[in-house]
């Protein structure tokens, strides 16, 4: 302790337990003591270099999780592959053009990636020794959609009342800032100033015109490949770009540009092949070659560059968030309650997230057509059978509620569906960094989180009064470490108090958990009885951010359709799936048709293989007949499996059916490359099975399967 300035972890594993356990209360006790940045690299383990440098996804979902997933529990920042193994067409994934330089696969060093976690490493460590006083930080703020007043907004954050006082706290802590009179003089000063004279949507800056941007952009060809010729039309006047910001001493506010595509960003997101404008990568060139920054402070949920082209995870030179940020410390203040997107500021763009609280709440109330709709359902309740009023009323009330798209055919459950919207809870403001809830906020906050025990009771009241958000900051801006915490909701998640700690998405090993498999059948019985009868088939949209935020509950509903349960290790760590018997069930088992967002597939690969584990096994159990009218939806699944073998006649490099069972769902595995092969479909056509392959990303595909509603046997 004081004789180190950073520390590195080569293993690709948690700090300790190595890839077969990990221990992240004694990890993060060590590493809270040492208070160092921790930054962990990986090798890799499934794919050689040149595999890795082409993909479009970067580490497959195994590697995701053993080498970042995991270290991300720790605390471990800014994720960089160093090393790996060569094929036998070595590596073209960056100018060094490595080879291969024996038959023996033995690891060998990426150069390159070598070369920027050394860079990374320098930077954070001079970060760590230099006085306050002498740093020069960058803040960077957002405006999506352009040209509609949103520049200085972020989800849940009040940001420039909570830059003042961040700007404030830097100038006690010695930080060479020049802190304006109020909050209305900062706003003026970065959204205003010369704006006007420019026909800008923020203060002009600085001008870096076409020929410094075509003489300093080593990706040019690139950008004008998708943009046009230096300086472009956007944020530009013809001559070169324009940078957007305000200086403040040591301290500059900029305004991140626009993404391009203002009617189609996800264009520019999710596509191979484009770029960032002109002016966003000459945005933050500047930053880091001309201005000097020595951190980067990304304000409020969220901005664009982690969304940049490239791989999910596991960057290389020419993925754009790299290239853009550089080897800058990049801090990111970010809402608590979505972990999801801050995993990907992490992975994609080096972020060291500091959390924030999200808004208190309060009961959403209705508004005038809602209001006035009730008041009709009311009067309605209160009006006798046989009132000659009562079908003019019923008549009004049908017309109130179309006009607000509700259904009207049954009044009673009309009634229900207005008090559940009265009652429901929604944001109440915006949060304010430095700005601790009020009394009054706490106790409805403690309210509405159920919390009954006096004790339990003061103990949150004074974790929700203690303002811990500016120590996160000023903490991350010097290179100390910054503790992980759990992303979530409060009311579900109390963990994530005290905020101002990194964000981490979840444990991978232990969702769903037992509260989320609870709420989960919950959930599910919830909708059985909604329908009249029992469903044959219910099709699920399972979205990342929705089960992180939960821990799995999500999962938990399509499992207790399906009547299956999660199965755990002597460690605690999730390990497959099991099936309910059906005299414990009680009912027949539903085919779940699942479609997986990109965020759950990238993100929760193993909670991906239970699913697909719990639909296999649900259509090879031998169970009664009698409820064969529901499973027999799961025979297409088994009739797959079946197929493996008959086209391990043609190709005997196709997996069997047990390997099958054992890996259903995996990038490495061959079920998307069977599904592909053509003689696959011919026997899928024999026996009327209907496959379906995603295609909504260009990753890689997750199968999901549509169940054939009559039994293969039928067919046959």
């Amino acid at each position: 302790q004081g004789q180190v300035d950073a520390l590195v972890s080569l293993t690709g594993f948690s700090l300790i337990g190595g890839p077969a356990y990990n221990d992240s209360v004694a990890a993060v006790d060590m590493l809270t003591r040492l208070d160092v940045p921790y930054i962990a690299a990986q090798p890799l383990e499934f794919q050689t270099l040149g595999q890795w440098a082409d993909s479009a996804q970067g580490l497959g979902p195994i590697e995701s999780t053993m080498l970042i997933a995991l270290p991300e529990i720790d605390g471990a920042t800014n994720p960089t592959v160093f090393a790996g193994r060569h094929g036998g067409d070595g590596c073209t994934g960056c100018h060094h053009r490595c080879r291969g330089t024996s038959d023996v696969r033995a690891m060998a060093p990426c150069p390159e990636r070598i070369g920027s976690l050394a860079e990374k490493t320098r930077r954070l460590a001079l970060l760590r020794r230099r006085a306050n006083a002498d740093k020069k930080v960058a803040v960077v703020l957002f405006g999506f959609p352009p040209n509609a007043g949103a520049v200085g907004t972020a989800a849940y954050l009040s940001v420039f009342e909570s830059l003042f006082n961040t700007l404030t706290r830097m100038r006690a802590d010695g930080y060479q800032v020049d802190v304006p009179d109020s909050v209305d003089a900062l706003r003026q000063m970065v959204l205003h100033g010369n704006a006007a004279q420019y026909g800008q949507q923020a203060n002009v800056a600085a001008h870096v015109d076409a020929e410094t941007i075509v003489r300093h952009t080593a990706p040019l060809k690139e950008i004008e490949s998708v943009w046009g010729p230096a300086p472009g039309r956007i944020q530009a006047d013809g001559r070169g770009v324009f940078i957007l910001g305000r200086q403040f001493g040591n301290v500059f506010v900029g305004v991140q540009p626009a993404f391009g595509y203002e009617g189609d960003p996800m264009r520019l997101l999710f596509e191979r092949g484009f770029a960032p404008t002109h002016a966003f990568v000459q945005f933050y060139l500047w930053l880091r070659n001309t201005w000097g920054a020595d951190a980067i402070l990304h304000f409020g949920m969220h901005g664009a560059l982690e969304f940049m082209p490239g791989k999910q995870a596991g960057m290389g030179a020419a993925d754009w968030p790299d290239r853009l940020i550089g080897e800058m410390p990049n801090i990111y203040l970010y809402a608590a309650n979505n972990p999801s997107e801050a995993t990907l500021a992490k992975r994609r763009a080096n972020a060291i997230t500091v959390s924030h609280l999200t808004p208190p709440l309060a009961n959403a109330g209705l508004y005038r057509g809602l209001s006035d709709l009730k008041d009709s359902l009311v009067r309605w309740r209160a009006t006798r059978p046989g009132d000659p009023t009562k079908p003019d009323l019923e008549v009004l009330i049908r017309a109130q509620a179309n006009a607000l798209d509700l259904n009207a055919r049954d009044l009673d459950r009309l009634w229900m569906v207005v008090l559940e919207t009265e009652g429901s809870l929604i944001p109440d403001g915006l949060h304010i960094v430095g700005r601790p809830m009020g009394p009054a906020q706490r106790a409805d906050m403690i309210r509405l989180m159920g919390i009954t025990d006096p004790f339990a009771a003061r103990d949150m009241d004074a974790r929700l009064a203690a303002e811990t958000e500016l120590d996160g900051l000023m903490g991350a801006l010097s290179a100390r470490f910054t503790p992980p915490v759990p992303g979530g909701d409060l009311i579900r998640t109390p963990a994530i108090l005290p905020t101002g700690r990194n964000i981490h998405a979840f444990d991978p090993f232990r969702m769903p958990t037992v509260f989320a498999l609870a709420d989960g059948a919950k959930q599910a019985q919830l909708l059985l009885d909604t329908h009249p009868k029992m469903p044959r088939t219910v099709a699920l949209v399972l979205w990342g951010s929705d089960n992180i935020k939960s821990d799995g509950a999500p999962i938990g509903q399509a499992l207790a359709l399906m009547g299956a349960k999660p199965r755990f290790d002597n460690f605690g760590r999730l390990a497959g799936a099991d099936l309910i018997p059906l005299s414990t069930l009680g009912r027949p088992r539903i085919d779940v048709v699942m479609t997986l967002s990109g965020i759950f597939r990238d993100l929760l690969p193993l909670q991906t293989r239970l699913l697909a584990e719990a639909a296999l096994k649900c259509a090879l159990a031998d169970e009664d007949p009698a409820v064969r009218i529901r499973r027999r939806n799961f025979d297409l699944l088994a009739a797959c499996v079946q197929l493996v073998g008959a086209v391990r006649q043609h190709d005997r490099h196709v997996i069997q059916p047990r390997r099958l069972l054992q890996t259903p769902v995996d990038a490495q595995c061959e079920i998307p490359v069977f599904l592909r092969r053509p003689q696959v479909f011919v026997l899928a056509r024999r026996l009327a099975a209907r496959v379906v392959i995603n295609h909504t990303t260009h990753h890689f595909p997750v199968p999901i399967v549509t169940f054939w509603h009559h039994p293969v046997s039928e067919v046959l």
